[in-house]
């Protein structure tokens, strides 16, 4: 999954949201300069993580992009899967998304001090852009592809993704709404929100 589903799993708890967003940028013994609902949050983390990567309907929606994206398809994924969340979000969440991603900026933005400084650069441009609102909107997926194909080390062909986006639309919607039911029941059942 990707940040908006990462901070949404999260819960209330404002260490929790941290972990969650900065667990990519914490490596090795870094993880005991936190606290321990912080280390909990990047468990998590990972954790929701390890459960997407096994899921067989996120393998069938990785399997379907393969040909065109090679390593990167499940990235693609995850940014598919953001944009159903942000889309359809009323579906999932009672609270409206302008507030849900202005208190989670809130939240982060409230730990620059201690913020991995890939994570606090993230942040910046994540909140500059609004990219948790912008995912869904494919104009706000292209953008998104757009700049993270720039950053790959390796020809990614993400600016294209958007494409196959549009085109297999209904299958990946589908997707989506059989495999977030069983990750929000995983968290449930394996980590206090």
């Amino acid at each position: 999954m990707n940040y908006l589903a990462h901070l949404f799993l999260a819960g209330n708890h404002p260490e929790t949201i941290l972990g969650n967003f900065i667990a990519d940028h914490v490596k090795g013994s870094n993880i005991l300069n936190f606290s321990e609902k912080t280390r909990n949050g990047i468990a998590m983390h990972r954790a929701i993580d390890a459960f997407t990567d096994q899921h067989p309907v996120v393998k069938q929606s990785i399997l379907r992009l393969r040909s065109d994206f090679s390593k990167y398809s499940g990235v693609i994924v995850d940014m598919y899967y953001d944009h159903f969340l942000s889309a359809n979000w009323e579906e999932y969440s009672g609270i409206d998304i302008h507030t849900f991603t202005k208190s989670r900026y809130d939240v982060l933005n409230s730990f620059q001090t201690i913020l991995p400084s890939r994570s606090a650069k993230l942040l910046y441009f994540m909140e500059k852009q609004n990219w948790l609102l912008s995912y869904g909107s494919l104009d706000g997926m292209q953008q998104a592809f757009n700049g993270m194909s720039r950053r790959t080390t390796f020809e990614s062909k993400m600016e294209l993704a958007v494409g196959n986006l549009e085109a297999g639309y209904l299958e990946f919607k589908h997707e989506f709404s059989l495999f977030f039911p069983d990750l929000q029941q995983y968290v449930k059942n394996n980590f206090e929100v």
